[in-house]
């Protein structure tokens, strides 16, 4: 669980690999996936920030998806590079970061929302120093782990707030506070 392989197969890459990722011309490669990610992450915003759900929740959660699937396109296909073992994570954090702060910190609670946030910021200030000191540090089981909580927590309240379902809201607290804890643990793992 403390590894970094980043060659390791993950369990959704399994899945993958027999379901969507040979429908992904070889052409697409990780990276174009991670590219995609960071240059689709305002359009989602701007639809959040709108309240218009009908078309930001889906937008979410297929961005959402895309980290999944340019780890698993990597991984599968052996097109690992430093360049998507760094912009991936921080992709992921800089899109899942921006989220909560539009959505949990309004919704939620502003401190709440503030130390998801300041985790992540922590988690990126580590790579990046790993980085400078020529270590570059791939994902393992505790970060995938707080990603697809965060995913999920913020999923319970996008659907709370788009079709007023209120029990969802605890539930997004109680999976994003989980989030927390995996993301603690995370962060402490990089000294690994």
């Amino acid at each position: 669980m403390l590894q970094r392989d980043p060659y390791r197969l993950f369990p959704h890459d399994h899945l993958l690999r027999n379901t969507l990722v040979p429908l992904v011309p070889s052409f697409i490669t990780p990276n174009m996936v991670t590219v995609f990610r960071m240059v689709m992450t305002p359009v989602v915003l701007w639809f959040l920030y709108l309240e218009n759900f009908a078309v930001g929740v889906p937008l979410f959660w297929f961005v959402a998806f895309t980290d999944a699937l340019d780890g698993s396109l990597a991984r599968l296909r052996k097109l690992i590079t430093p360049w998507g073992t760094f912009y991936d994570p921080l992709a992921d954090k800089i899109f899942i970061g921006l989220v909560v702060l539009l959505v949990v910190v309004k919704h939620v609670n502003f401190y709440f929302g503030a130390l998801i946030v300041l985790i992540e910021v922590a988690i990126i200030l580590g790579a990046f120093w790993k980085r400078r000191h020529g270590k570059i540090m791939s994902a393992n089981f505790f970060g995938k782990t707080k990603m697809f909580l965060q995913v999920l927590g913020v999923s319970f309240l996008l659907i709370a707030l788009s079709a007023g379902f209120d029990l969802f809201i605890p539930l997004s607290v109680a999976t994003l506070s989980l989030a927390i804890v995996f993301a603690v643990i995370s962060l402490f793992t990089y000294g690994l």
